[in-house]
Order: structure tokens, then C-alpha cells, then sequence
């Protein structure tokens, strides 16, 4: 009986291919607490902090680390500084949080890897 073809892994970028079609070995791993960490709203990011991302991102409209290599661009993300992990408290802290911009953010929270 014939078997079904390999398929390419499902993480962005990798070349290595699966026969389940879902993802490689190596990224199963990486994938499965995704997979655990609940919607975005039920980890807080809601219409409360959708409003307060937008007002941060008013005040605070470039990049942080950007800004620090004397580059000149737009922030996207808040980021919380110290991952809150659900504690409120390091979650609503707006000394916690940075103004950011996609490729920083990736990058800080291995996303972009």
C-alpha cells in the first residue's frame, strides 16, 4: 500500500518535511505550548487593552530599540518588558510596557526565528 507523500513542516520558513503534515520534530515541541496558551482575550489582550495599546502607542509612536540605534521607525506592538506571565499587576504597569515595532518584538520574543 502505498504510503502518503511527505509534507512540508508547518513553521514558517522550515525546509524539513513530516509525514503527519502538521510540523517537524523540532518544532512539534516549540508548537505545543502555543498551542495550551488560550485565546488572546482570555490572557487579557481585550477591548481594555486594545484602548490602552492604542493611547501607549499615541504617546509613544516609535520604535524603542530602533530609537536606540538612531533608527527612525514606526511602533506597532506593546510589549511588556518583564513577561507578566498573567500577574495583573505586571500586565496594566505602564513602566512594564515598550513601544516597539513588529521585527523588534519578533525578535525579543524569538518569533522572528
Amino acid at each position: 500500500m502505498p504510503h502518503k507523500p511527505k509534507r512540508p513542516c508547518r513553521y514558517p520558513g522550515c525546509p524539513n518535511l513530516c509525514e503527519t503534515g502538521t510540523y517537524c520534530e523540532v518544532h512539534r515541541k516549540k508548537w505545543a505550548p502555543e498551542s495550551l496558551r488560550g485565546t488572546a482575550a482570555a490572557r487579557g489582550y481585550d477591548a481594555r487593552w486594545r484602548e490602552a495599546r492604542r493611547l501607549f502607542l499615541q504617546r509613544n509612536p516609535l520604535c524603542q530599540q530602533c530609537l536606540k540605534r538612531g533608527k527612525l521607525t514606526p511602533a506597532m506592538v506593546v510589549d511588556h518588558i518583564v513577561p507578566h506571565r498573567g500577574d495583573q499587576y505586571l500586565f496594566w504597569d505602564q513602566d512594564n510596557w515598550q513601544a516597539l515595532c513588529k521585527q523588534c518584538h519578533d525578535q525579543k520574543t524569538g518569533h522572528g526565528l
